[in-house]
């Protein structure tokens, strides 16, 4: 079922079905709530599952010229107070998995688990921050060229003609984002604070999904933070890169799902 919650005076779309503990599917950039159908469906037999467009994404508003990952996860919050829910599993992918760090720093409370679905805790480099400058130019001159060259670059390149189909159905749903909600998520990611502080003292399970070849969210990376804590735990997925969802569908499902079920 889709509804929708007024946030800032403007509509944050979301779907949720199912019943149970809660679990909160965080998309990613580009992306927007359908990432998760196939997934919501499933965990949605043993959970309630709530999948939202964030601001900018898909039927989401627009809120101003930055959406802040904070902005992001205070977003959720408007859709947990609505749903009268207090202890949620939050999973994010990617940029997802920034709001999800987001909502755990503001909202410590109301977090039962946290999964960092190929995602980092840790604030943009100044490296990456050069390119999401960078990205921003590229949007500003034609933001749906930006969306058709970047997508398939997300995927590991033996994939891309495997996931040709699946990728022209990302980018469809990508094509459907303005320009403004584009560059939004952009700044939002490029301004985001480091909270690695986060998974060294966790009150809660956390766990860390990541795909061997993903350029973005490298192993060592996560296998690096894994080390914080005993409740931090790392799935590496073999066959993967970043959308992972994707290109090892069951066994990152299987992942995510065995976890859910321990919490």
């Amino acid at each position: 079922m889709v509804k929708k919650v007024l946030f800032k005076k403007a509509p944050i779309y979301y779907t949720m079905q199912g019943e149970g503990p809660c679990v909160v599917l965080l998309h990613g950039f580009l992306e927007n709530k359908t990432m998760w159908k196939a997934y919501a469906k499933k965990i949605a037999q043993t959970h309630k599952v709530i999948c939202p467009d964030l601001p900018g994404h898909s039927q989401s508003a627009n809120l101003g010229y930055v959406h802040s990952m904070d902005l992001m996860a205070q977003s959720v919050m408007a859709i947990l107070k609505q749903e009268k829910l207090r202890k949620v599993i939050v999973v994010g992918h990617s940029m997802g998995g920034y709001v999800a760090m987001a909502f755990a720093d503001l909202f410590p409370d109301f977090v039962k688990g946290l999964c960092l679905f190929q995602s980092t805790s840790n604030a943009d480099s100044a490296l990456k921050k050069k390119g999401r400058d960078q990205a921003i130019k590229l949007v500003k001159q034609n933001h749906k060229s930006f969306v058709r060259k970047t997508l398939p670059m997300l995927f590991r390149h033996k994939y891309r003609l495997l996931y040709r189909d699946k990728i022209n159905e990302l980018k469809a749903e990508a094509l459907t984002m303005s320009k403004q909600g584009i560059v939004a998520a952009l700044e939002g990611m490029k301004t985001r604070p480091n909270r690695e502080i986060i998974l060294k003292f966790p009150p809660y399970q956390v766990y860390l999904i990541g795909g061997k070849h993903d350029r973005l969210i490298p192993p060592p990376l996560l296998e690096k933070k894994a080390k914080h804590s005993p409740n931090v735990r790392l799935k590496i997925l073999q066959e993967a890169g970043h959308m992972a969802y994707i290109e090892e569908e069951q066994n990152a499902f299987t992942a995510l799902y065995d976890w859910i079920n321990t919490l």
